[in-house]
C-alpha cells in the first residue's frame, strides 16, 4: 500500500494535537503526542512563522517521516526587519533595515533551499533578496554589503556562525 501524505500548516514550534492535526494523525493510528513533539522540535527555528509540514505515513506499518518546508526568504527577511510587505520601488523606497547577523541567520535557515556551498555565498544570496524587496542592511544598500562580504570585511562575523552552518 502506498504512503499517504498529510500536509498541514502549523506555527513554528507550536503545533498542537487540536484539529486539524490531531484527528488527522490519529486516523492513521500514530501516537499524536509523539508526532506533535517531533514537529515542534523540527520547526522550533521558525517560531512566529507558519510553516508547511508534510507527514508521510505508511498506514500498514505505522511508519512515518516528517518533512518541513521552510518559509520563504522574503517572509523571513520582512519579519526580521519589522516590515509588513516588500517595497514596490526598492531602489527608492526602503521598508526596513536588518542587521548582518539577521541575514546570516536567514542564510542558515534556508541552507537546504539554496545552491550555496559556503556560508559566505549563502549570505550574498540573501543580501540580494533583501535588495529586491527594499531592505537595507546595517543602514547600507545590500549591494554595498555584498562587496564588503566578498572583500572579507565580515569574515570574523561569519566565522562565529560557521559551525551552525555546517550542522544544518
Amino acid at each position: 500500500m502506498p504512503w499517504k501524505i498529510v500536509r498541514v500548516r502549523v506555527p513554528g514550534g507550536k503545533a498542537s494535537p487540536t484539529p486539524p492535526l490531531g484527528p488527522t494523525i490519529s486516523q492513521y493510528g500514530l501516537d499524536v503526542g509523539e508526532v506533535v513533539n517531533e514537529i515542534n522540535e523540527l520547526t522550533r527555528d521558525y517560531d512566529g512563522l507558519e510553516v508547511t509540514v508534510e507527514i508521510y505515513v505508511d498506514p500498514v506499518t505505522k511508519e512515518y517521516r516528517i518533512d518541513v518546508r521552510s518559509p520563504t526568504t522574503t517572509s523571513l527577511l520582512l519579519r526580521l526587519a519589522g516590515a509588513s510587505a516588500p517595497s514596490g520601488d526598492p531602489a527608492n523606497k526602503k521598508v526596513g533595515d536588518l542587521k548582518l547577523e539577521d541575514v546570516i541567520k536567514v542564510a542558515i535557515l534556508k541552507k537546504n533551499d539554496l545552491n550555496a556551498k559556503s556560508l559566505k555565498a549563502a549570505v550574498k544570496t540573501i543580501l540580494s533578496s533583501a535588495a529586491t524587496i527594499g531592505l537595507t542592511v546595517n543602514g547600507k544598500e545590500p549591494r554595498e554589503v555584498i562587496k564588503d562580504v566578498s572583500s572579507g570585511i565580515f569574515d570574523n562575523v561569519l566565522l562565529k556562525y560557521e559551525d551552525e552552518w555546517k550542522r544544518r
